[in-house]
């Protein structure tokens, strides 16, 4: 029998009925501030709002920079008569995917069981206490061939709730069920000794991933194609170490980053690279670009450079990349206060339409209008713009689609900042400005690495400076509470996930083995305290402390670990490389244990799909090889600076590095806040010596550069 229907009364008519995004730190949310949709954003209010009701939840997942959430906003969110049925039939839900992973991920894992697709904008049914059951992505306002309208969907799923509740319930109570199932595993306990890493598994990882190399453009699979980051990372640290398969991964590494160096994927003119391609040869970009992108690839092309290089990528064109990337970086997503934002649009609004990468397309006569006929046809044939644009009518992007010769790259040196100029008076895409913390975590190890070894020390200022941020605006020390996100210098929202603590801890080890600042050692130790406490319950290891009951909900009533690396590394392999940094550095052996325990999660996903294993494998690699403890002790001086630039320079895996300072007391057998520089002295004669251990167990001290090289070389080999 069809119960009551409350959705005969329209949404406006309930006490508190009204758009309430205005004041959200999230871009995304505040886009859909002026839309006729009663949004709300994901919390307990909103879904108790729906158990008033009696309705179900309407969830729409997306971020700012996704073309595809403007589209489906302006069609369908921006139409009066379909916010009149929303609002009249459900609670609208707006999500930050960026803001929000955990919503995302147990939510797209539903989506993908429910419809067998996923993407952005995300289109999520929910009962009033979270549970989902039914699901798609893109829905257009008129049905398509096999895509119903948006409004055939609403009216379905609302048919559906009134008369067919109980079939509508237990469904998604099933649903729930088996996204717990699925869950288990992936169960990591940390109680207990784990296995022995072998290191074939890491060769078998190198030869299963050639089989889904493109070796013509670089990178793996087909169209749409990513940046292979974490892999990238991976295949480097591979490289550095002898063995059978170092030389197919310095291959695979150098091929991939030079197909995407060479690319539209790379924005030619200023450097920031695009978060994917639609097609394989990277011709065609998606054109948002986002800090975790930029800051994972910045810190690559930097270990590109601290590799070596090879034949068919050279450090020169990386080190170049890489200076672009972070001049990039600073120049488009730094904000006052110290953060960086999260991304750049895709879309440019032209006349009030939005139109995808509008700001970085080019036809001939716009070429032939800036630089003359001469130089725009030279221009043109070099970075393949046509007649016929690859994107759409307002052009294509600059694609050079391999290495330019010598004369062409003088050209375009020349022409490179006109055109930037040029470019820089058109209509800009719109910046989403909400603060990841984990996200610039990535950040600051990708600068502080940066300006290392690129002897650019303008970069580990900003890293500093994002490091600052974090710490003033993100971390609470009496709660040992760290924000996700915050906006205009104030933190908002959840507490972060695993991945932030993670990758904050990361990027201030990093920052601390750069500048042997102690107040970043210490920050970090907190940081991995803190997760420890906050995400490991019982032995077993969880993403998130339980934010959301609704999330709880939907995973069957399970806490979740996610293993597979997506955009970004996984929060459990982050954490495993962070908390065997933090081993290395303090002889944790608590902190070695639990590393080695989620590193067990390795060995079947790296049989079966080492591309979603990158971190995990990277993190591997450095634990087989220690990783190799750099103390550089005794008094400053020209050798000392020496000795330590040479270590950051090292492409020894996960080599930590820690320097004697001021903070010390500059004693011998002072170590500070840092258990590594314990009882480290200078050389007798008063100068500098490195010490240079595996385990806390030190080889005699060496006080000069070669010495060091050849000692660090051996021991980074017998891993």
């Amino acid at each position: 029998m069809p119960r009551p229907g409350p959705a005969e009364s329209r949404g406006a008519e309930w006490p508190g009925a009204a758009n309430v995004l205005g004041a959200e730190p999230s871009a995304y949310l505040r886009q859909h501030a002026g839309n006729p949709v009663f949004w709300r954003p994901f919390g307990d209010e909103a879904f108790a709002f729906a158990a008033a009701r009696d309705v179900p939840v309407f969830l729409s997942i997306g971020y700012a920079a996704c073309h595809w959430c403007h589209v489906m906003a302006h069609e369908s969110f921006e139409d009066q008569e379909t916010a009149d049925y929303l609002n009249a039939h459900f609670v609208p839900v707006k999500v930050d995917r960026e803001e929000r992973p955990d919503v995302d991920s147990v939510y797209m894992t539903a989506t993908q069981a429910i419809s067998g697709e996923g993407g952005w904008p995300m289109s999520v049914f929910l009962t009033p206490d979270g549970l989902a059951f039914h699901a798609g992505t893109y829905f257009p306002p008129k049905p398509l061939p096999g895509r119903p309208s948006f409004r055939n969907v609403l009216e379905a799923v609302h048919e559906a709730w009134v008369e067919r509740r109980e079939a509508v319930e237990q469904n998604a109570r099933g649903l729930a069920s088996n996204i717990a199932n699925a869950q288990m595993s992936t169960v990591v306990r940390l109680d207990g000794p784990p296995d022995v890493l072998d290191a074939g598994l890491l060769s078998d990882a190198v030869t299963l991933l050639a089989r889904s190399e493109d070796p013509d453009a670089g990178g793996f699979g087909s169209a749409p194609k990513f940046p292979p980051s974490a892999v990238l990372e991976f295949l480097i640290r591979h490289a550095a170490v002898p063995s059978a398969t170092a030389g197919a991964a310095r291959d695979m590494a150098g091929r991939a980053l030079a197909g995407m160096a060479r690319s539209a994927l790379c924005d030619q003119l200023d450097g920031g690279f695009a978060r994917y391609s639609v097609t394989a040869d990277w011709s065609v970009p998606h054109f948002e670009k986002m800090l975790y992108d930029n800051a994972q690839l910045l810190r690559i092309y930097a270990h590109w450079v601290r590799l070596g290089g090879n034949e068919v990528f050279s450090v020169a064109e990386a080190a170049a990349v890489a200076s672009r990337c972070a001049d990039w970086m600073i120049g488009s997503l730094g904000l006052p206060g110290g953060g960086l934002a999260s991304s750049l649009d895709a879309d440019t609004v032209v006349d009030g339409v939005h139109h995808e990468g509008a700001a970085y397309l080019w036809t001939p006569e716009a070429l032939a209008e800036v630089l003359g006929p001469h130089d725009a046809q030279a221009v043109g044939r070099i970075m393949n713009i046509g007649a016929e644009g690859t994107v759409s009518a307002l052009g294509s992007p600059f694609h050079p689609g391999g290495r330019l010769s010598d004369p062409e790259a003088r050209l375009w040196e020349r022409v490179r900042p006109v055109l930037l100029s040029a470019r820089n008076l058109r209509n800009q895409p719109a910046r989403d400005e909400k603060i990841v913390a984990g996200w610039n975590g990535l950040a600051v190890s990708a600068l502080a690495e940066a300006g290392a070894i690129l002897d650019r020390p303008e970069l580990v200022a900003a890293a500093e400076s994002v490091a600052d941020y974090l710490e003033r605006v993100h971390w609470n020390i009496d709660e040992g509470l760290l924000a996700r996100v915050s906006h205009e210098s104030r933190a908002r929202g959840i507490g972060g996930l695993l991945e932030d603590y993670s990758f904050c801890a990361d990027g201030l080890f990093t920052l601390y083995a750069v500048t042997g600042t102690p107040r970043w050692y210490r920050l970090a130790e907190d940081l991995i305290k803190a997760a420890a406490k906050r995400f490991v319950e019982n032995g077993h290891l969880a993403d998130s402390a339980g934010e959301s009951a609704q999330v709880f909900n939907a995973q069957g009533r399970h806490a979740s670990l996610d293993p597979f690396d997506n955009a970004t590394p996984s929060g459990a392999a982050g954490f495993a490389g962070a908390l065997l940094t933090y081993s290395a550095y303090s002889g944790s052996h608590e902190s070695r244990l639990m590393a080695g325990n989620i590193l067990g999660l390795l060995p079947p996903i790296a049989s079966r799909a080492p591309r979603v294993a990158g971190w995990l494998l990277a993190t591997a690699q450095a634990a087989l090889a220690g990783p190799v403890e750099a103390a550089v002790a005794g008094p400053d001086s020209p050798l000392r600076t020496e000795l330590h630039a040479a270590l950051l320079r090292s492409a020894s895996p996960g080599l930590v590095v820690a320097l004697q300072g001021e903070d010390d007391g500059g004693l011998p057998g002072k170590g500070g806040d840092v258990p590594l520089l314990l009882h480290r002295s200078g050389a007798p004669d008063g100068g500098p010596q490195v010490y240079l251990c595996r385990g806390m167990v030190c080889k005699r001290p060496v006080g000069t550069l070669a010495g060091m090289e050849e000692l660090l070389t051996a021991m980074s080999s017998e891993g």
